[in-house]
């Protein structure tokens, strides 16, 4: 039996941080990260999912659709900008909302890996994915290992993942992941830090549930299990100042917005637009254009998400987590 944890308490965030792009609230330069290499490109197939999860940073829902369908069309003329330059690219990433609902995404996933890349999709692994099991099946005879659908398990428990993301949600993802391993598909899965449970603890509990599954994941792989930090913009803070990446022996080569974009369409836009990063969405301040030439330059970490996610959090959304 699973002992409920208490999520980590947490202070309110001091209004006056995170308001001048350029300085933080006592004055000083903010820290700022340049576009070096574009290893991943990012595409939000549209923000409608079929669950509404406690605390999703993006605010997915079956009726949020602030964040539009992408068509294949769409995705392909990013695709081009970048096959027409010296990006650097290695890596697609999809994420939503949940991709599989989106009636164009098998046609841009392909699109993706028929040029080469290699292809992240973020899922909960639930009917809308089983739906698409045969385009699904034909993608891994196809591309391999080039592709790899990483599975959203919260917790390695059942009732801290419905906890975040609702009754009867722990069984079908579950189904969904073992379905995924039984075919061979390249597979990593991602979970929560929110309880507050140590590294290796959680490690050993989802170690426990792949061997009881017959899941072939090493959860002592961080790439194989990405444990993301925690996200809460109201959350006290630190800010990020240029000296910080000496005190905290950080470089800002290796945070997200240093190596990726993401494109989103907005309700109501006539084309999409290119972001900083996953992680913020609906802030105008990250939004860099309509192009990826347009969007390639510098980021202040002008935002919580920045400091605590990226920077103090070491996290990352690639599969080279």
């Amino acid at each position: 039996m699973t002992m409920m944890t208490e999520a980590v308490p947490r202070t309110t965030l001091d209004p006056a941080k995170f308001r001048d792009p350029d300085r933080t609230a006592n004055g000083q330069p903010r820290a700022a990260v340049t576009l070096g290499r574009l290893s991943t490109l990012w595409f939000n197939t549209g923000t409608l999912c079929n669950l509404t999860c406690t605390h999703c940073y993006i605010e997915s829902s079956p009726a949020n659709d602030r964040l539009v369908y992408l068509t294949a069309a769409e995705v392909a003329a990013y695709l081009d900008e970048l096959d027409g330059g010296d990006w650097g690219t290695e890596e697609i990433g999809f994420t939503g909302g949940e991709p599989f609902m989106n009636p164009e995404f098998a046609a841009m996933l392909e699109d993706s890996l028929r040029r080469g890349y290699r292809g992240l999709v973020l899922t909960n692994a639930m009917r809308p994915m089983a739906k698409c099991a045969e385009a699904l099946l034909e993608l891994r005879r196809k591309y391999g290992a080039r592709l790899t659908i990483r599975v959203s398990l919260d917790h390695y428990s059942q009732a801290l993942h419905e906890t975040e993301r609702g009754r009867r949600s722990w069984a079908p993802a579950l189904e969904g992941l073992r379905w995924l391993a039984g075919r061979g598909f390249q597979i990593s899965v991602a979970g929560r830090t929110f309880w507050g449970e140590p590294d290796a603890k959680l490690r050993a509990g989802y170690g426990r549930l792949f061997a009881t599954h017959d899941i072939p994941l090493d959860s002592g792989d961080p790439a194989a299990l990405v444990l993301f930090p925690e996200m809460d913009a109201e959350s006290d803070v630190p800010e990020i100042t240029e000296a910080c990446w000496g005190i905290l022996d950080k470089r800002p080569e290796d945070i997200m917005c240093a190596s990726s974009r993401m494109i989103v369409k907005r309700k109501g836009a006539a084309r999409p637009t290119v972001l900083s990063c996953t992680l913020l969405p609906y802030d105008g301040q990250f939004e860099l254009g309509g192009t990826l030439g347009e969007a390639a330059r510098t980021v202040k970490l002008n935002h919580p998400h920045c400091a605590k996610f990226c920077v103090l959090g070491g996290g990352s959304c690639s599969a080279q987590s």
